[in-house]
């Protein structure tokens, strides 16, 4: 008996050229469903719990998802005193969002049990991110869980190398790769993706998602087998429904009054007519139902489907969006530069009724960010873009506290649109971003994109060529058979579309290609034939943005604003590199002091100085030339004393470096004792006799003297002649 409680069952799904296991049955059995992924030597366990009933008065449906990496499954300590892993890091709360997104809209609506999905990183070989498994487990563990759920999911990481589309690349393999696509989907459509490209095309993107879409198909026939092998019988549910009977009274209470409402201009004006039209009707219902079978939860959860059906037969039954556009048309555009004036670059970019601030600011390799990687890939980041939402941007009040798993989403994916135009070879500053929300009305990221964008422009960064973004949604309906039926795509979606309607697709790129993308669904799946016309309409109002920003500012600035570090970049040979910091960092911290630099060491001999002062610059750039510069045999130097033996003085003729006067080479004369001729800090003409294979050398002020009175004499040569 204790023997078949132990019992394990697992399989596995080709992806590619690799294999991914997944096994259940054998860890975390108390859980609903878990599952442990494998692919190469990173593994995951995933285990999901959902309550056994609703807490009171609760009107939504709470899920959780936590992703989290161990050091120990990289066989590492975590940094710090404590020794012991603490918040969730920015790659920890991406995959949290990246897991999340496409199981979401597969539970049941109007099921309001607490469920938590939990994935924690077992193993990891630095070479096979977790994050996919961690996809792949979520829906797994679901499968095979009791727990009600509309799955399974395949998902994969696809890049292109050569021309050629690779599932599942390693780390190494991602370097020399164009395409960053995280692509989920079920049996037949497109359920999620998100990621960056160096300018993909819209055609090869397409063709991406397919490719993506069959490597998907392996994962899913595996869970289905698995989920058959377990045998877990879904559990019974209790749906929380609005009742019929107060749903019908409070659509003939509302009338017809609702469409004007929402045809009204202006956000928040169309908001308080929409909740003027609520309270006054829930009011009425209240007096007829009474309190207790009119809650505020049975009254949101009523107007929210009215509301729906409002918006959605105004979108495809008479053709007309709230805010009175055509369904292509992006709404009114408007950009300054230039407005901050001790940043070094900063923009306002305003599309409707959304609005970023954003600022750009240079700094040195000091200011690199560099973070702990137990899974492999990049430990630092030269390009950072920060976006910030406060309350105030929709007009609400709220909790302020720091930036939330939303706030983090919205940065990398503006990030990762602009990155691939950064200038990355031999670009020597670090480079921030941060988008301030002005004002929210629909897709605040790819405002922020293109805020970005133009505040790096501002400052003077040579961005390859500008990117802007759009969001495009999408109305649906199905029929018997669940296949959609009619729809209507929506350039340019405003909050209440993309609440009401189906689907947030952000697609940013260049006039050349896309660099960044994410699709979040509230369908069951999106065919690819409608995906690929959303790519287009993308590709057109991204267009149409680009010339409106060319309008404001065309390209990078040929000037760094004055506030900015200036940067002179400054070659040596490597084995200068000791010479100039000196023993214990002596000499590179005396210069960074007497100049006010900030000075970086490559070690390929290449330094580079930071300075906001002319005069500093001037200083350090003079220092370190004279620090790693070769002795040049016959030229004269101005140099100091250092010290006095019996035989000579020893004279340092460049920074840092001493040579020998040889007594005998102090005079046209002989000379009796050292201090008869020069004493410490004395500062000397001397002329570089010669360097020793020692690299010692050997200089002259007898020889310096001698060509100084020759230059002088009344017989010499004017200068130029021979």
């Amino acid at each position: 008996m204790e023997a078949s409680k132990n019992m394990s069952e697992q399989i596995t799904a080709p992806v590619g050229d690799k294999q991914i296991l997944i096994e259940t049955g054998k860890l975390a059995k108390q859980a609903d469903g878990a599952v442990t992924v494998r692919l190469g030597e990173t593994i995951v366990i995933v285990a999901a719990v959902a309550a056994t009933k609703a807490k009171e008065g609760q009107d939504f449906f709470p899920l959780t998802v936590d992703y989290r990496e161990k050091a120990a499954a990289a066989g590492k300590f975590p940094g710090g005193y404590f020794k012991r892993e603490g918040r969730p890091t920015e790659k920890e709360i991406l995959t949290c969002r990246l897991t999340d997104r496409p199981i979401r809209p597969l539970f049941p609506k109007g099921w309001y049990n607490e469920v938590q999905v939990q994935t924690v990183v077992l193993s990891a070989d630095g070479e096979n991110d977790p994050d996919i498994l961690s996809i792949v487990g979520a829906s797994a563990a679901l499968m095979v869980s009791d727990i009600p759920w509309d799955g399974p999911l395949g998902a994969v990481r696809v890049g292109r190398i050569g021309g050629k589309f690779i599932a599942n690349p390693t780390h190494a393999e991602m370097a020399d790769s164009d395409l960053d696509l995280v692509y989920v989907g079920n049996a037949n459509d497109i359920v999620m993706y998100e990621g960056a490209a160096k300018e993909i095309t819209e055609a090869d993107f397409n063709a991406a998602l397919k490719f993506s879409h069959e490597c998907c198909q392996p994962m899913i026939t595996a869970q289905k087998e698995l989920a058959a092998k377990v045998g877990k019988k879904k559990r019974e549910i209790t749906l929380n429904i609005v009742p019929d009977e107060i749903l019908q009274e409070a659509k003939k209470l509302a009338g017809d009054r609702f469409v004007p409402a929402l045809l009204t201009p202006g956000k928040l004006a169309r908001e308080g007519a929409c909740k003027a039209i609520q309270d006054e009707v829930g009011a009425k219902l209240v007096e007829k139902f009474g309190a207790e079978k009119v809650t505020d939860f049975v009254v949101n959860d009523a107007f929210y489907y009215i509301q729906k059906e409002a918006v959605r037969g105004l979108i495809l039954n008479q053709g007309k969006r709230l805010d009175g556009r055509t369904f292509d048309v992006v709404r009114p555009i408007s950009s300054e530069v230039g407005i901050l004036p001790r940043a070094h670059g900063s923009a306002l970019f305003s599309r409707g009724e959304t609005q970023a601030l954003t600022l750009a600011t240079l700094g040195t390799g000091d200011d690199t960010q560099e973070f702990d990687s137990y899974t492999g890939g990049e430990n630092e980041k030269k390009f950072i873009l920060h976006y910030n939402f406060p309350n105030f941007s929709v007009g609400e009040t709220g909790r302020i506290s720091g930036p939330g798993r939303r706030e983090i989403g919205h940065g990398a994916l503006a990030e990762r649109s602009i990155e691939p135009m950064i200038p990355t070879a031999n670009y020597p500053y670090t480079i921030r971003v941060t988008s301030e929300i002005m004002e929210s009305n629909g897709s605040t990221s790819m405002a922020s994109v293109c805020g970005g964008t133009l505040a790096l422009m501002d400052a003077g960064v040579p961005m390859i060529r500008p990117v802007a973004g759009i969001s495009v949604g999408i109305c649906a309906e199905h029929d018997a058979s669940k296949k959609i039926s009619r729809y209507q795509l929506l350039t340019d979606i405003i909050g209440w579309e993309d609440h009401y309607c189906d689907m947030d697709c952000k697609i940013a790129g260049t006039e050349k290609g896309i660099t960044g993308f994410q699709l979040d669904l509230k369908l069951r799946g999106l065919p690819h034939a409608l995906m690929a016309e959303t790519i287009e309409k993308a590709r057109v109002a991204r267009m149409h943005i680009l010339a409106e920003m060319a309008r404001t500012l065309a390209a990078p600035r040929k000037e760094l604003s004055k506030y900015a570090p200036r940067i002179e970049v400054i070659k040596i040979n490597p084995e200068k590199i000791g010479a100039l910091i000196g023993p214990g960092g002596k000499n590179i911290k005396r210069l960074v002091e007497e100049s006010g630099c900030e000075i970086d060491i490559e070690d390929d001999g290449t330094v580079n100085v930071f300075s906001v002062s002319a005069e500093g610059m001037k200083i350090a750039r003079d220092a370190i030339q004279g620090m790693t510069a070769e002795a040049e045999i016959g030229k004269i130097y101005r140099g100091k004393v250092v010290t006095i033996k019996e035989f000579g003085a020893f004279v340092e003729f460049l920074p840092g470096k001493d040579g020998l006067v040889h007594i005998s080479e102090l005079a046209n004369f002989r000379v009796k004792q050292t201090e008869d001729i020069v004493k410490i800090g004395d500062e000397i003409m001397v002329k570089c006799l010669g360097v020793d294979e020692k690299g010692r050398v050997r200089l002259s002020r007898k020889a310096a003297m001698s060509e100084r009175d020759k230059e002088m004499s009344p017989d010499a040569e004017p200068a130029g002649k021979v």
